[in-house]
């Protein structure tokens, strides 16, 4: 593409989800329930465990802010999306796209740690119960969450200074339903092979040291479940952590599909695919398989919901 064609622009077009126009309403009323049931259980999560006592432990502290981190990058993109299933075609300017970028990656990276967090956490309760309320104190929490959002802000914020200085585009159509980094770094003029080399290299650090930590934990979990003498306490063990792995299988699977395969020309429609995946779909699962499954959160819910309809 010659330098002739290639221009600033102050705004770009989703081209959103490519589809049969006569299933465009059907999928914005899916969509919209999907979205309806992230808000309902991810904020209702956040607060039940907050209002409850005995909630008040390691576990659901980190799966507070799991779920407010699903709800938070959920919202970041579905809103938009819903008109633009209806609509193919909407404008979003140059500015608030590359917010967009900065929050949902900041969202989806604080995820990948926080889920490393969440599997040491289980490590040590699992492994180390004695000693489990002194390893895991308030301050290691805090700091633990802390560093998880700290350090996706820190990357998000060095992927998005690089694609500002993206000055001119070949095209300001992008083929995606929000404004992700890669479609986006397509379409640019410039060189940019410094942003897509540094996604890459951010992207596998990112996962690879999110899932050792969280391969570690649960081989040292497997050796202590194999240990119990207690038959039903080994298939309680076993219940919970296929359900944990099964979130982070479906959540790191798309990441890694989507930010460090080797792309190829079809690969856009695939990667659209498995970003409503992980930006719709998990937000909505992660509070079913990682907490309204647990005895605990059912017990305290409806301790809730009893005081008020008693009151």
């Amino acid at each position: 593409m010659g330098k002739e064609n290639c221009t600033t622009v102050t705004e770009f077009i989703l081209l959103g989800l490519a589809g049969i126009p006569t299933l465009r309403v059907f999928l914005t009323l899916v969509f919209l329930l999907i979205y309806g049931v992230t808000v309902l259980a991810n904020l209702g999560m956040v607060a039940l465990i907050q209002i409850s006592i005995p909630l008040h432990t390691p576990m659901y502290f980190f799966l507070s802010h799991l779920s407010l981190v699903d709800f938070c990058y959920s919202s970041v993109i579905v809103p938009n999306m819903l008109p633009n299933i209806l609509n193919a075609g909407k404008a979003i300017s140059f500015l608030t796209c590359h917010v967009q970028f900065y929050l949902f990656y900041t969202c989806v990276v604080t995820e990948v740690f926080l889920l490393a967090v969440m599997a040491y956490d289980r490590f040590v309760a699992i492994c180390n119960p004695l000693l489990y309320m002194v390893i895991m104190s308030p301050k290691l929490r805090v700091v633990l969450v802390s560093g998880c959002y700290i350090c996706a802000s820190a990357c998000a914020l060095i992927h998005l200074c690089l694609a500002l200085r993206v000055t001119s585009y070949k095209s300001n159509v992008i083929n995606h339903f929000f404004c992700d980094l890669p479609p986006l770094l397509s379409l640019a003029c410039s060189d940019v092979t410094v942003n897509e080399i540094l996604l890459f290299v951010v992207a596998t650090f990112n996962e690879t040291v999110s899932i050792v930590v969280i391969l570690t934990s649960y081989l040292f979990i497997l050796v202590t479940i194999l240990r119990m003498r207690s038959a039903q306490g080994r298939r309680k063990a076993f219940s919970t952590c296929a359900s944990h792995l099964t979130a982070i299988v479906l959540f790191h699977g798309t990441i890694l599909s989507i930010y460090c395969a080797p792309k190829s020309e079809n690969s856009g429609e695939a990667d659209k695919v498995a970003t409503v995946f992980y930006t719709v779909v998990i937000p909505m699962l992660n509070p079913l398989i990682y907490s309204l499954r647990n005895k605990d959160v059912t017990q305290a819910l409806r301790k809730v919901l009893r005081s008020k309809i008693d009151a």
